[in-house]
C-alpha cells in the first residue's frame, strides 16, 4: 500500500491536454537528451511513468525504457501511444515494486516523488531505485524547491499560476511538511471553473541527499534545469543525479 493519491480515469483522460507546455519540444528536448546521455547503452526505468510524456520520446530516442505506474488509467492512455512490447509497464507503486533486470538509469520527473506523502516512503523509493541500478548507474529526480521564502508570517498560501484558464496555488502544513496544490481550471467558454486538489510531501535537496546516502547512493551532480544551468539559492527547482558506486 502507498499513501500516493490514485489518478482517476478523468484525471488520465485530461492529463495530456492540460500539460501541453510540459510536453512541448522546448521542454522535452533537453529532458530526453539529459536522460539519454546518462542511460548510455543501458536500460532506463521510469518511476511513475504516467501517460509516457517522457518515457515514450526517450524510447523513440533509442533507449530501452520500462515503467512503473500506480494508475491503470494513466497506463491505458500510454497504451494508446505505444504497445507493451515496445515499452513495458508494471502496475505498482514506485517505493516497493520490483522489475526484473538491471538498469543504468532510474528516473523520476516533474515532482513525482512528492506524491509519496511520508518520509519513510520517500526513503523506500530511493532504496528501490538503488535496488534496480547496476554498479555505476544513476538515479535522477526532478523536484521543485519548497517556495517557503514567499511565505510572510501568518500566510500559508503561495500562488504558482494565474492565467485566464487556470488559477493555481499551494497551501502548506509546515509541521507535517505537506503541501496541497489547489487548481481552478476553466474547461469551456461559459465562465465555469473546475476545482481540483492534490497533496504532496515537499523535501529539501539536503534531505534527498540523506535519503540517497541511506540507500547507498552518492550525489554526482545537481543543476537547476535540464539544460544544466548551475543550481543556486534562487533556483525554483533542481535536477539531482545520484550514482551507485562501482
Amino acid at each position: 500500500m502507498t499513501s500516493s493519491e490514485l489518478w482517476t480515469r478523468d484525471d488520465a483522460d485530461r492529463y495530456d491536454a492540460e500539460e501541453t507546455e510540459m510536453s512541448s519540444a522546448a521542454v522535452l528536448g533537453p529532458t530526453v537528451a539529459f536522460l539519454a546521455e546518462l542511460a548510455g547503452d543501458g536500460r532506463a526505468l521510469e518511476f511513475a511513468i504516467g501517460t509516457g510524456r517522457v518515457g515514450v520520446p526517450l524510447r523513440e530516442r533509442g533507449v530501452p525504457v520500462v515503467g512503473i505506474e500506480l494508475s491503470e488509467h494513466m497506463t491505458a492512455v500510454l497504451r494508446g501511444k505505444v504497445d507493451e512490447s515496445t515499452l513495458p509497464v508494471v502496475i505498482g507503486d514506485m517505493a516497493t515494486t520490483v522489475v526484473a533486470g538491471g538498469f543504468s538509469l532510474v528516473y523520476l520527473v516533474y515532482n513525482t516523488i512528492s506524491n509519496l506523502l511520508t518520509q519513510d516512503e520517500q526513503v523506500a523509493c530511493f532504496r528501490n531505485a538503488a535496488r534496480h541500478l547496476e554498479p555505476g548507474g544513476r538515479f535522477v529526480v526532478e523536484l521543485g524547491v519548497p517556495p517557503l521564502r514567499f511565505l510572510p508570517p501568518g500566510q500559508v498560501a503561495v500562488p504558482f499560476d494565474v492565467t485566464e484558464r487556470h488559477l493555481g496555488f499551494d497551501t502548506f502544513d509546515l509541521v507535517e511538511q505537506v503541501l496541497v496544490s489547489h487548481h481552478f481550471t476553466r474547461d469551456g467558454d461559459d465562465g465555469r471553473y473546475r476545482r481540483g486538489s492534490s497533496r504532496h510531501r515537499y523535501a529539501w535537496p539536503a534531505e534527498l541527499d540523506l535519503m540517497a546516502r541511506i540507500a547507498g547512493l552518492e550525489l554526482e551532480r545537481r543543476v537547476a534545469d535540464w539544460d544544466g544551468t548551475p543550481f543556486s539559492q534562487d533556483s525554483p527547482k533542481h535536477i539531482s543525479v545520484w550514482r551507485r558506486p562501482v
